[in-house]
């Protein structure tokens, strides 16, 4: 017969167990779904201090500009592929099925997320293009006609203690 106390120190070690193999089992699944941002040179060149590069067919996001000139659209389907760079000069090609954002256009910032195809080919599932952080709503932009604005920081502390009291 076992003792009160290896009883309670097997179910405190099948316990600590269950618990480890559950976080492993969902550190496994979740390594499936982790989408890593690469940029064109990173894509390139490798990531972090290793030079890490991804393997083909491996799930990612992929940032840059996209460069004048490289849109390639398909005359009978929504097949389009273009090129992407960012600072380094590296690019990387973009290949992708449906309809582009209204916001896409060659010289802006976009981010792709898809699959890995080649060494520099990303086939697409999704694009997502960036606004200019200068963007303003067209409502707001006519409201605001007339009026000028200064950041707080960029006003003296006499100017801001006059706003703030309106004196």
């Amino acid at each position: 017969m076992q003792s009160r106390r290896q009883k309670r120190l097997f179910s405190i070690l099948l316990v600590i167990g269950l618990i480890a193999g559950a976080i492993g089992a969902m550190l496994f699944a979740l390594s499936q779904n982790i989408n890593l941002f690469y940029t064109p040179g990173q894509l390139v060149q490798g990531l972090g201090e290793g030079k890490i590069k991804p393997d083909v067919g491996q799930r990612l996001r992929l940032g840059g500009m996209v460069v004048p000139g490289s849109v390639k659209r398909d005359a009978t389907s929504l097949k389009v592929s273009f090129d992407l760079t960012d600072d380094s000069g590296e690019i990387a090609t973009v290949e992708f099925e449906g309809i582009l954002p209204d916001l896409f256009r060659e010289g802006q910032g976009i981010v792709a997320q898809g699959s890995l195809k080649s060494a520099t080919v990303l086939a697409a599932t999704e694009v997502l293009a960036k606004h200019d952080e200068e963007y303003m709503p067209p409502e707001v932009a006519e409201a605001m006609k007339g009026i000028r604005h200064v950041p707080p920081s960029q006003l003296k502390q006499s100017e801001r203690s006059s706003a703030n009291y309106g004196g």
